[in-house]
């Protein structure tokens, strides 16, 4: 049966039933690209929506039939009354689940990856980012309401709960306004921004050992850090905004063998992703010098930790991107995918790049697009 007609079947059903519903619409498809088989089933992508405007939304790409879906998870959940909710802020596969962090709804919202039907969801407040060890999620949370009162600020906190129950079951003080996490060697790594503490931001990033889950260490390097990465060689990558004015954005580089910072590399960072030895980064840094926003496309060696390209959109075609916001590159295929959040209420863009920087295809998303999460068959 066909997705219309199952749409068509359910309808039919509760109207049977007597019930009174809103209708759910089903989602848009567009063909993109080319079909393509392995490993990896399609991705899925994280649209965070506008604060406040309750328009976090989910498409999926399906690389065997080279589909793009838009706006999937009220189909797939049509008795889910907000639906996914404000501000999708992170998304992970993990253990055959979907995880989407939903910032300002305060929840981790727990879908079956293959089906994406709702299993259910953990209540954690002003949620940030989240990874995995073992049977643990641990997700970070900036513990207060979303407030740029540095008064009202509060200690950041890491939660643990368990992937079966679903329910949290211990919690670590971090530093302020806590935001990517990373597991290397049986330890927690936490990007501490103090995003809230304006212009005294945090600088640290908190070591948490796992088996006590403990903090047992913080390192410091630079203002307003952010995202965090891994890589193959037992380095923590980890990006710094700066403050907007005289500390400039960069990326740094921390030893997990020693935690001590080792490098930096002078590049903005809004996204990052590594694939081998390759680190994808891709930035809209704002300059209140300039009162302008810096677009940048850069690709970092991680094994030299030198800089090898400063555009890797190598058509020209960088030009019709507005505001780069997320980035992902496919481990099979090497095809970069950059999203574009535009003019942040609008639906955005995203756009499939060839390992060599070409331009294959584009289409639109929701609004604000972010995080995507590939889909092992």
């Amino acid at each position: 049966m066909n997705r219309k007609l199952i749409y068509i079947a359910s309808i039919s059903l509760l109207v049977a039933g007597c019930r009174t519903v809103e209708p759910v619409t089903p989602p848009e498809e567009e063909q993109k690209g080319d079909t393509v088989r392995n490993e990896i089933a399609g991705f899925y992508l994280l649209n965070e929506g506008n604060m406040g405007s309750n328009k976090s939304t989910l498409d999926y790409y399906d690389y065997a039939t080279a589909t793009y879906s838009r706006d999937i998870y009220a189909e797939a959940n049509p008795n889910v009354p907000k639906e996914l909710g404000d501000v999708g802020n992170d998304l992970k596969i993990y253990g055959g689940r979907l995880y989407a962090v939903i910032n300002c709804s305060n929840k981790v919202e727990v879908l079956d990856a293959r089906t994406c039907k709702r299993i259910g969801q953990v209540d954690i407040p002003n949620c940030r980012y989240i990874t995995f060890d073992g049977r643990y999620a641990y997700v970070t949370s900036y513990a207060g309401p979303v407030s740029l009162d540095a008064s009202h600020a509060q200690i950041g906190y890491v939660a643990r709960f368990d992937t079966a129950a679903l329910q949290i079951d211990a919690t670590c003080l971090v530093g302020y306004q806590p935001d990517e996490p990373a597991v290397v060697g049986g330890k927690l790594y936490v990007a501490n921004s103090g995003g809230y503490m304006v212009p005294d931001y945090d600088s640290t990033v908190s070591v948490i050992d796992l088996t006590s889950f403990t903090e047992t260490k913080r390192i410091t390097v630079a203002k307003n850090l952010w995202r965090v990465r891994a890589d193959r060689y037992g380095q923590l990558w980890v990006s710094s905004r700066g403050d907007y004015y005289d500390t400039p954005a960069k990326l740094y580089c921390i030893d997990t063998n020693t935690d001590r910072l080792v490098d930096s590399v002078s590049i903005a960072v809004s996204a990052l992703d590594i694939a081998g030895d390759s680190l994808y980064a891709c930035a809209t840094a704002w300059d209140y010098v300039e009162m302008d926003d810096v677009l940048s496309y850069s690709i970092v060696n991680v094994r030299t930790r030198e800089t090898v390209s400063t555009n890797f959109i190598t058509d020209g075609t960088d030009a019709q991107i507005q505001k780069p916001y997320g980035i992902k590159v496919n481990p099979l295929t090497g095809d970069i995918y950059v999203t574009d959040a535009k003019n942040y209420v609008n639906p955005g863009m995203l756009h499939c790049y060839s390992p060599a920087g070409k331009l294959q295809w584009s289409v639109r998303t929701g609004d604000i697009p972010a995080q995507i999460a590939f889909l092992y068959k």
